[in-house]
């Protein structure tokens, strides 16, 4: 008999059910999009030879018109997943903690109305026939619109390279208008290569819509990020616990900083003071300093590279007296902890950095090894970094802190190498900017294209008044204990520069010179230190101040 196999290929699907149910044709649903995305095919199955009794064996085919996905497809947003973007029936989300409020969800304003994208039919057309000029055979089969790009999904003709499709990017942009595009190859899970094109007209993606979502509400995770939206409209929303510690890079304009607040804001919406510290350096001076007096804050906001440092020491010395205290209790992390002491738990730290290339400039060694340390053993005492930057570059984003953040966000960047820099792949430099983010957490093997949630300054504000009414900060560190602490990493007196002076003498011998700078960039300390390991040198005698301040070397043994 002829079966009738329905694929889920854009078309007109309710006449030809229509057809199917009035007749005596068997047919199968192959469905994995929704019905507005299906079309009919006909397959007739060759017929098996009956006895000479048997009913006649001529067949009967139905008439469905097969037609070109290019010719019918229509503009729909795909629909998340079931339950995917939900809203539940709260205002706001439950603490545990009876003694603070949590903030409603009518502090942030409404997302805007949907807007439909008109050019899908039209850019599928044009983007196979331009793909034919070329002499490349392939077939849109399905169109996924984001807010920020619809992805093309092909399929190609058997023998075609994806390479013949990739080194086309430059001439499919210039036939769709686009200002450039980018090619996804494979799609995960599937045996299709993807173009996004940007839409004409984005779609704001508010942080309501993801902190109102389920995927937001039902994390369990007191640490649970809203990130934004894929292409797919679907909500990404995961735990600063899994990740366990979050590095993100991109030029200034491209978004870093609405992510940042987004981030913020997401967090004083999942935790009270009680379960929840940030402590927060902004070498800038004005990205983060609305966020004082928060009751959140471990420490108040530092914006002195110097207190920065020390800031560091102390998160270091914080991690260390926890985990001796694990060691008594015969426990391996926090949440065991908190599991045995219910009345008296520890609370999380989440450390933010908003520019780590002021950082890097003052004192990159001493930076570059507190942060290490930090990222290395940090996770298990729930203390975790977040650390952003508008300088992606080795000198700033070194081999040792890459490799100790392996979930990380790029924005637009300047060029393929930034890419590489924060991702270890290209692609970033065709971001589009204003929140679009390649989002590469550490469970994922390829980085997820995401329109990053906006969170404007008004908002921020009524969030901040709702915390700041219930209680003033209570600083576990302040800034006077830090402003008291040595300064071993700016020069004074201490057993760091034994090291460094060792290294200074191999310096001098094999160079047969030496100088501030010298030690500064090959040792990579700041002025003060090397400046002290002259002296020392000095001292030891292996070196001599003329009249004019140069330094000579008298020996170099």
């Amino acid at each position: 008999l002829p079966l009738c196999i329905l694929f889920n290929i854009a078309g007109d699907f309710g006449s030809y059910l229509e057809r199917l149910v009035g007749s005596d044709i068997p047919f199968a649903i192959i469905s994995a999009l929704p019905p507005a995305l299906w079309i009919a095919k006909k397959i007739t199955i060759p017929q098996r030879k009956r006895s000479k009794g048997s009913s006649s064996s001529k067949t009967r085919e139905a008439s469905l018109p097969n037609f070109n996905i290019g010719d019918k497809l229509e503009e729909k947003e795909r629909k998340p997943k079931v339950n995917r973007e939900k809203k539940l029936e709260v205002d706001s989300i439950i603490t545990p903690n009876t003694s603070f409020k949590m903030p409603p969800f009518s502090l942030l304003n409404e997302p805007p109305k949907k807007q439909k994208n008109e050019d899908i039919g039209h850019n599928a057309e044009l983007l196979e026939a331009t793909l034919d000029s070329f002499g490349v055979s392939a077939k849109v089969v399905n169109a996924v619109v984001g807010p920020t790009v619809t992805r093309y999904e092909l399929s190609l003709a058997t023998g075609v390279k994806v390479s013949s499709i990739t080194k086309l990017s430059n001439d499919i942009a210039l036939a769709l208008a686009a200002p450039q595009i980018r090619i996804e190859s494979p799609i995960p899970g599937k045996s299709l290569l993807g173009i996004e094109v940007p839409n004409k007209k984005i779609t704001l993606v508010t942080i309501r819509e993801v902190i109102e979502s389920e995927e937001f509400i039902n994390n369990k995770s007191r640490l649970t990020l809203g990130i934004g939206k894929d292409i797919a409209g679907n909500i990404i929303a995961d735990s600063l616990e899994e990740m366990p510690h979050l590095l993100i890079g991109g030029t200034t304009g491209s978004g870093k900083s609405v992510c940042l607040n987004s981030l913020i804001v997401s967090l004083l919406y999942k935790s009270d003071p009680s379960i929840l510290r940030i402590t927060m350096i902004d070498p800038k001076r004005v990205e983060l300093t609305q966020y004082e007096d928060l009751p959140h804050l471990w420490a108040p906001i530092i914006t002195e590279p110097e207190l920065s440092v020390k800031l560091l020491r102390r998160l270091t010395r914080e991690m260390d007296n926890r985990y001796e205290i694990f060691r008594k209790e015969g426990v391996r992390n926090i949440q065991s902890y908190n599991q045995k002491h219910k009345d008296s738990p520890l609370h999380y730290i989440v450390v933010i950095v908003d520019e780590l290339a002021d950082l890097m400039m003052v004192a990159p060694k001493e930076i570059e090894k507190l942060i290490c340390r930090l990222a290395q053993m940090a996770r298990a005492t729930g203390i975790h970094l977040i650390i952003a930057t508008q300088r992606p570059s080795v000198d700033v984003i070194t081999g040792l802190i890459k490799a100790n953040f392996p979930s990380r966000i790029a924005f637009a960047v300047s060029s393929q190498a930034d890419s590489r820099v924060i991702l270890d792949i290209g692609g970033a430099e065709k971001l589009l900017g204003k929140g679009d983010m390649l989002y590469s957490p550490i469970w994922a093997m390829k980085p997820v294209r995401v329109q990053g949630a906006y969170v404007s300054d008004e908002e921020i504000e009524r969030v901040l008044k709702f915390w700041k009414e219930q209680g003033s900060p209570n600083y576990v560190v302040t800034q006077e204990e830090l402003e008291e602490e040595d300064e071993i990493a700016f020069g004074s007196s201490g057993d760091g520069d034994d090291e460094f002076l060792e290294e200074a003498k191999r310096i001098l011998k094999q160079r047969g010179t030496i100088s501030t700078s010298l030690l500064q960039r090959v040792l990579r300390i700041g002025y003060g230190r090397a400046a002290r390991i002259i002296d020392l040198l000095e001292a030891e005698g292996y070196v001599e101040r003329g009249e004019d301040g140069r330094v000579r070397v008298v020996r170099r043994d």
